[in-house]
């Protein structure tokens, strides 16, 4: 069975292109659920969505997205140029570049499922009062999250030696890093707001 998944194109295709819509239909699902009311008692500075390309259309809740098709698009054609070019002469290669694209939603699937879980309780007296999280704690957060992943794969491929576990490691510890620069980022230009305000007179006093 994993022979098929690595040596068939379309097998490989099929599995990622699933994820990646079950991504995309969580997301909307999970923030409709937010601002139906879950927002009163958990609040995100910002945009529910991470991935600043997919913000405006999360926020807008549109569950067709132009961006999101041609990203489906790009990649798909993107694993195809690999399965062409070193599909056949360098299999490893296509099973590292699968592993980035299929292990990496699996994580963020777990993210989906924690929160549809959570924003369901939300809903009821299972939950009181409220909290709120800065951007900088999301951002920070996820990209820890991500890094445990990470992590756990490179253990994992230290015992299998699977390069596909690999894709996965190097995927997870990518995007981490990503959020926590997109953190550093948020601090930085709050920061520079801040020190642009004019002051007050007590202030200057």
């Amino acid at each position: 069975m994993p022979e098929l998944f690595f040596q068939n194109f379309w097998a490989g295709l099929a599995v990622w292109a699933a994820l990646f819509v079950s991504d995309y239909a969580l997301t909307i699902t999970c923030a409709h659920l937010y601002q139906r009311g879950v927002r009163e008692k958990i609040a995100f500075e910002g945009s529910y969505e991470l991935t600043p390309y997919f913000q405006r259309d999360i926020d807008s809740l549109r569950r067709v997205s132009p961006r999101f098709i041609l990203s489906l698009l790009w990649s798909s054609v993107m694993l195809y140029l690999v399965w062409r070019l070193v599909g056949q002469s360098v299999p490893e290669m296509y099973s590292f570049v699968l592993g980035v694209m299929i292990l990496v939603q699996l994580a963020i699937h777990m993210r989906h499922f924690r929160n549809l879980f959570l924003f369901r309780a939300a809903g009821s007296d299972a939950i009181r009062g409220r909290i709120e999280y800065s951007r900088r704690v999301v951002l920070r957060s996820s990209s820890l999250e991500l890094l445990e992943f990470s992590a756990l794969f490179l253990a994992l491929f230290a015992f299998t030696h699977s390069w596909f576990i690999l894709g996965g490691g190097v995927a997870c510890l990518s995007v981490a890093g990503k959020h926590w620069r997109l953190a550093r980022k948020h601090v930085s230009g709050a920061e520079q707001s801040v020190a642009s305000k004019p002051q007050s007179l007590s202030d200057e006093a």
